[in-house]
């Protein structure tokens, strides 16, 4: 299948079928943690570049054919190997896919571009948002995920603090720590005044374990995710 991929037993959304929204590695960051690699095309506008009645034929299919499966699903994960907010027909393929299943959606969004107002109404219809929060300053910011240099991190911080108001699902924020980048203590209260502000339902703390876009980038060590876990309080856990 093209766009359909999984069912994947998930960490944090259990057995999960996975929908993909872009061509292989088109976003907007080029993260140097990414497990996918670098970014083939860093784009920064959403467009149509997959048509959503497409998407849509192949999710009836496999539901056709994997009935039994699809009963056992905890969520219908959209996300896949780039950014989905740039699919510009995202909304369509929530709303159609929660016509044809009883399963809760989940959109994993590394939050580019939840600044623009459109973007977030587009969401609105999934039943939980995961979306990715590394750092909170600039500069670690461009060292870390590599953005297009339309995308700005306060108009990131403003449209996660937006949707958390608009928004009636829950939201589990993700920090990816990096060690030597983005794990110093005083970064991670900077981060911490920002979640505040934010107020997700839950922060998830990760590190890279698997192969990554770049060279030597490490993994944060227990004891330290422990420390931060602690500094970010109660609803924060590590995956």
């Amino acid at each position: 299948m093209k766009y359909i991929y999984g069912p994947l037993n998930s960490r944090r959304l259990g057995l999960s079928l996975g929908v993909s929204l872009v061509p292989y590695k088109i976003c907007n960051f080029d993260c140097i943690y990414c497990q996918l690699g670098s970014t083939k095309h860093l784009a920064a506008e959403p467009k149509a570049y997959l048509a959503p009645q497409e998407v849509i034929a192949e999710f009836k299919l496999w539901l056709e054919n994997n009935s039994q499966e699809a009963e056992k699903l905890d969520y219908i994960t959209i996300s896949g190997a780039g950014e989905p907010t740039l699919n510009s027909a995202i909304a369509e393929v929530i709303s159609q896919i929660k016509k044809l299943a009883a399963k809760p959606i989940a959109v994993i969004t590394n939050a580019s571009l939840l600044g623009n107002p459109q973007i977030r109404v587009q969401l609105l219809e999934a039943d939980l948002v995961v979306p990715s929060l590394d750092t909170v300053l600039p500069r670690v910011f461009q060292e870390i995920n590599r953005p297009h240099q339309a995308i700005k991190i306060e108009e990131i911080i403003e449209g996660l603090v937006n949707f958390r108001k608009e928004f009636r699902g829950k939201i589990w924020l993700e920090v990816m720590l990096v060690s030597g980048a983005n794990d110093d203590i005083r970064q991670i209260k900077k981060l911490k005044e920002i979640i505040q502000r934010i107020n997700p339902d839950k922060i998830q703390l990760n590190s890279p374990v698997r192969a990554t876009a770049e060279k030597n980038i490490l993994p944060v060590n227990k004891a330290k995710l422990e420390k931060i876990k602690e500094i970010l309080g109660d609803n924060a856990e590590i995956i």
